[in-house]
């Protein structure tokens, strides 16, 4: 390796030691005292040799090493008890999940390079073949869904507001976003619009989240959905043609020496089974991890899979009314190998100790919102398809509230408590919390400008 590569890649280790995700190249330039164009031709170099990660385009180009800070993974003592692996890694791995990560901690010279398998999708039968452990997939159900029978898509809605932020920012920052939490919760309240690559991608998984809660009860699990969700989350960072679009062309995934599907009547036909097959999966918890697991696993997009994977994996969930699934606390690397464990090895004990993980997080973290708002939430879900009338008749049509009011035909003894209710609601009516009363945000917008009329 040539001395000026060799110090661009220190210098790149150097930049992430101390846990910030990834560099820019001028960042990297200013390390190793070279030129930016000198940096980023070694890093260019690095990449093709599987060594960095590029992420981004343009101004928002950044780079990370393909291999930092691998665990060294603890065995579990006899009668596998699970302990901690490394210090950094919140999740207890399994024995077969450390033997796994162990293999992939090899260089990739070491690796065998592996195709696709689409055996794993064909032996697939819904109700007999299981990918979670079956009791695994019970016990989450048991402690993440809404004890009583409600429409589809009640749970996702009681904390839709919360749930914009939380998986908008863990699903971005598993893709690289340097967004922080605050600053997510910020630009959706400001309504801003996407100045830059990172607010273009939180912004993006705001409305396919929208989407998924709105239209996806509707909609069902369909490819159709999962396209329309891959559309959303990819606006503006791909062309148009390629939005909700099979890929005709390669996929180059870094990092891994897995070899996707490159036929694009296979792929399109390996989707179309994914979404027939999910929709046969009665047990909600183990149709997410399907699809999760096998979205990831085919590549079927030519950018933007793996966050199609996380948002489609909630359509389920959605549709039986469970915690959703944000994804939150998840280090990157640990998702990343993961993934790669099943690309490669075709081994999903590491997915399966990692989704076990942060769906239990997920439930406690949704629940505990539950019970916070409960008081209030009684009165909401009673009058749910009045307030999504009236708002829609204020706000979507101009209506007087007096006149939407005349159109439900309430109940006498009810008619004060829905006017408070609906009063309540329309002042606090924004643009980014619209999609729950079925409008867009640029009608709320020009209604609230407008100094919100009724």
């Amino acid at each position: 390796m040539a001395v000026q590569e060799t110090a661009v890649l220190q210098a790149l280790e150097e930049l992430t030691a101390d846990g910030t995700p990834r560099a820019s190249a001028l960042d990297v330039a200013g390390k190793a005292n070279v030129s930016e164009s000198t940096a980023r031709r070694h890093l260019t170099r690095l990449v093709a040799a599987g060594k960095v990660v590029v992420e981004g385009r343009a101004r928002s180009t950044r780079y990370s090493l393909a291999y930092a800070h691998v665990p060294e993974v603890m065995h579990a003592p006899p009668g596998g008890v699970r302990q901690e692996a490394a210090p950094y890694s919140s999740i207890a791995w399994s024995p077969a999940a450390s033997r796994l990560l162990k293999k992939l901690a090899a260089p990739l010279m070491a690796r065998d390079p592996v195709a696709y398998t689409r055996t794993l999708l064909d032996n697939y039968v819904p109700g007999v073949t299981w990918l979670l452990p079956r009791k695994l997939a019970d016990d989450l159900l048991q402690e993440g869904r809404l004890p009583d029978q409600q429409p589809a898509g009640t749970y996702a809605r009681k904390v839709l507001e919360q749930l914009l932020v939380d998986l908008s920012w863990s699903s971005s920052r598993l893709e690289g976003n340097t967004y922080s939490l605050l600053d997510t919760e910020r630009l959706f309240k400001q309504n801003a619009t996407g100045t830059d690559m990172d607010a273009v991608m939180l912004l993006n998984h705001k409305r396919a989240i929208e989407f998924l809660i709105d239209d996806g009860p509707m909609r069902g699990l369909t490819t159709s959905t999962m396209r329309n969700i891959h559309a959303l989350l990819m606006e503006n960072l791909i062309p148009d043609e390629q939005l909700g679009d099979i890929r005709s062309t390669p996929v180059f995934i870094t990092g891994t020496t897995f070899i996707p599907l490159q036929s694009a009547q296979v792929i399109d036909e390996l989707f179309a089974a994914i979404a027939y097959k999910a929709r046969l999966i009665v047990q909600p918890v183990e149709a997410a991890y399907f699809l999760w697991t096998h979205i990831a696993y085919l590549q079927p997009f030519i950018d933007g899979n793996k966050r199609t994977s996380r948002i489609s994996a909630n359509v389920p969930l959605t549709l039986y009314n469970c915690s959703p699934l944000a994804f939150m606390d998840v280090d990157r690397g640990d998702y990343a190998r993961a993934v790669m464990g099943i690309y490669e090895f075709n081994d999903f004990s590491a997915a399966t100790d990692l989704f076990e993980w942060t769906y239990r997080r997920s439930i406690k973290r949704y629940k505990a919102i539950l019970q916070a708002a409960s008081g209030v939430d009684q009165t909401a879900l009673r009058f749910r398809s009045e307030l999504i009338s009236a708002i829609g008749m204020i706000v979507g049509v101009g209506k007087p509230l007096e006149a939407a009011l005349q159109a439900l035909h309430l109940e006498p003894s009810d008619a004060d408590t829905f006017r408070a209710l609906l009063n309540e609601r329309l002042d606090s009516m924004q643009p980014y919390n619209s999609a729950r009363y079925r409008l867009s945000e640029e009608r709320t917008l020009r209604w609230i400008e407008a100094g919100r009329p009724r």
